[in-house]
């Protein structure tokens, strides 16, 4: 988890002082591969109690937000309609659409993407400047969403340096955080060609974490897995460079629902937790249908809840983007006006 230049004159403030009161504390130590596979074991609390510096000083290193109240916004697929919209002078359907590209919705990285490093070089850097929080998506693991409508991803051999070079494009100054692999972590083991799924991505959240920036973990949703089974699966993982884990990405069920689902995990994890509320305005259906279902809403905008379980609502998927060739839509990440304009019509925002 990175520091900000704020974070780290005030952990040097700390640092000197608990240096002349005398303080001492030990320091963590990596866990092994052996210890990462075992199944998770809560910390016991502490029986000493923290003195206001040491407080001081884990809350700045383990705030992901950075003191930052706000994402930034780098555009998506929705602005480009909006504006051709404008031109053609279809007010009605660009106030809808309009609704869509007001809000900072998330960049994802994949096998597709042009012109990678300098993207992410420059989404970073303008986030840092207008102190905002920098969100991407990472989705490019191998056997990629086990052969369905996003089917891809990297080659074994070739995801981590893939992963490198968006953590080598980071703005230093910047506060950036990764969803790391939708799906990935809940399809574990439901296909051929995953390949070392888990040191995959363990090794990607220690790339990205050390480059400053904040990964959290996909973990799918409340309606896929229970919380125990996904905590064994971020156990193996490990939490040692995630800030968290992420629920509900490119999915519709309530905020309600994930949160009390996510803080089932987050008791089993001790990991704050992120949600995806782009497209659960309505929640999910009743027979939680994931592909393209119909009569949905957008959800609550994007908002920073420092401090809470819950640490984010976010707007990973982009709404307007078709989640694959299924009840009527286009191509899986194809604008699908249709969709788009009843999502945004029939939310309560």
């Amino acid at each position: 988890m990175r520091t900000t230049a704020t974070t780290r004159v005030v952990v040097a403030a700390i640092a000197v002082a608990l240096a002349s009161a005398g303080c001492t504390g030990a320091t963590d130590q990596a866990p092994t591969t052996e210890e990462q596979t075992m199944a998770y074991q809560p910390t016991p609390a502490s029986t000493e109690t923290p003195t206001a510096e040491a407080a001081t000083l884990e809350a700045a290193l383990s705030d992901p937000t950075h003191g930052l109240t706000a994402f930034y916004d780098a555009g998506s697929q929705a602005d480009d309609v909006l504006g051709t919209l404008r031109a053609q002078g279809d007010t009605e359907a660009a106030a809808l659409i309009e609704r869509i590209a007001a809000q900072p919705i998330a960049t994802w990285l994949g096998d597709r993407t042009p012109a990678l490093a300098e993207r992410v070089g420059a989404i970073t850097s303008e986030a840092a400047a207008a102190n905002q929080i920098a969100l991407f998506v990472i989705y490019n693991i191998p056997g990629r969403d086990c052969g369905l409508y996003s089917a891809g991803g990297a080659e074994q051999d070739e995801y981590l340096g893939w992963v490198q070079t968006i953590a080598d494009a980071v703005d230093p100054a910047s506060t950036t955080w990764f969803i790391l692999e939708p799906d990935a972590l809940a399809q574990l083991g439901d296909c051929d060609g995953q390949g070392d799924r888990v040191g995959l991505l363990a090794g990607a959240a220690r790339i990205l974490d050390e480059a400053g920036g904040e990964v959290f973990l996909d973990v799918g949703n409340s309606r896929w897995r229970t919380p125990e089974t996904m905590a064994e699966r971020v156990a193996l993982v490990g939490t040692e460079h995630l800030a968290g884990f992420e629920t509900n990405t490119s999915n519709y069920v309530s905020t309600e629902e994930e949160a009390a689902w996510g803080e089932r995990l987050q008791a089993l994890t001790g990991l704050p937790f992120i949600t995806d509320t782009s497209r659960n305005g309505n929640g999910a259906t009743a027979d939680s249908e994931w592909c393209n279902p119909r009569g949905r809403a957008l959800g609550a905008p994007p908002q920073v809840n420092p401090g809470t379980g819950q640490l984010a609502l976010v707007w990973a998927k982009v709404p307007g983007e078709s989640d694959g060739e299924c009840n009527g839509g286009p191509a899986a990440g194809v604008w699908w006006q249709e969709i788009a304009e009843e999502l945004a019509r029939d939310a309560s925002m």
